[in-house]
């Protein structure tokens, strides 16, 4: 039987298993994947403790951990068209994609192109996607400062790379030790902690025009005083409540197929890097959350699958 990470519980570590799972078997709108890697997120470790995105419901348990896969199509469901058995893709499970094979609704799913890998294509649903969002969202002219909020991290990377390709000047807030890799982006790095604003003002005399949080907190509004139009504030790391209160918004989140197609040309194009630092096999996959959820990863990380031998194998 396919294996899966599931945690069967909300709460800990100690929730997480392997258990065997029978296939999945596609809906109608719905592609079943063979799954070849999966992407690592904070939400993942989060929705183990009961997250669940506003006017979402928390998941049904035992749930397997996962919010962004790249795999083979192993079946197809009724009442889908431009997918086929064998192809290539990427995008967001149904219900988790830390596993063997997963579900994919075809709205959230986009073809993956030849000169991306697996790896690195399951890195960009969740973290390339929201940092697309984001900068969308904020609509900041050409020239215009930008500061983001935790940019050491996987999202934080994409939307360093992503400004630079609009135009924008960055200022990539960071702890000290990713001070080389948020420079590595082309952005101004600022060190993280107390007194955020003084240090984000003397980097950037001429004003801040927008900022892009990931972190949430005391940081948020911190962050918020560097603008003088709270409109162009946004945040993927606090609730759209806190966010209003302050003037700004969460990022709304297109979840679609064009989103992902426009980050992957991304790819394809050498404007934007997943950088992934870190893979792991499936039967590790409780150590890969681990780095994510204790802050250690920079960058991104993937878990990568094995092809089973009855696997129906891409041609791209």
């Amino acid at each position: 039987m396919p294996k899966a990470y599931v945690f069967t519980g909300f709460g800990g570590p100690e929730t997480e298993a392997f258990v065997d799972v029978d296939r999945p078997r596609p809906g109608p709108g719905q592609l079943l994947v063979a799954v070849r890697a999966a992407g690592v997120n904070p939400v993942d470790w989060k929705q183990r403790t009961g997250y669940a995105r506003a006017g979402g419901a928390a998941r049904e348990l035992p749930a397997v951990f996962g919010n962004e896969v790249a795999g083979v199509v192993a079946e197809v469901g009724e009442d889908v068209t431009g997918f086929a058995v064998g192809d290539a893709v990427f995008g967001n499970p149904v219900a988790g994609g830390y596993a063997e094979f997963a579900l994919l609704p075809v709205t959230v799913t986009a073809p993956k192109p030849a000169g991306l890998s697996f790896t690195d294509a399951a890195a960009l649903p969740v973290a390339a996607a929201t940092a697309y969002d984001g900068v969308d969202q904020l609509a900041l002219p050409q020239g215009a400062t930008l500061v983001v909020t935790g940019a050491g991290g996987g999202v934080g990377a994409a939307i360093l790379q992503i400004a630079r390709t609009r135009g924008l000047r960055v200022v990539g807030v960071a702890s000290d030790g990713k001070k080389d890799f948020v420079e590595s982006l082309g952005a101004v790095h600022v060190p993280s902690g107390p007194d955020l604003a003084a240090r984000v003002r003397a980097a950037a005399p001429k004003g801040v025009d927008g900022v892009y949080d990931l972190v949430g907190g005391e940081v948020l509004a911190e962050a918020a005083t560097l603008l003088t139009d709270r409109t162009r504030l946004v945040t993927a790391g606090a609730p759209a409540d806190v966010a209003e209160a302050l003037g700004g918004a969460r990022v709304a989140r297109a979840r679609n197929a064009a989103v992902l197609e426009a980050v992957a040309d991304l790819v394809v194009r050498g404007d934007l890097s997943p950088y992934v630092t870190s893979t792991f096999p499936l039967d590790r996959a409780g150590e890969a959350l681990r780095t994510v959820e204790e802050g250690h990863a920079r960058g991104k990380t993937v878990i990568v699958v094995e092809a089973a031998p009855t696997d129906t194998e891409a041609t791209v």
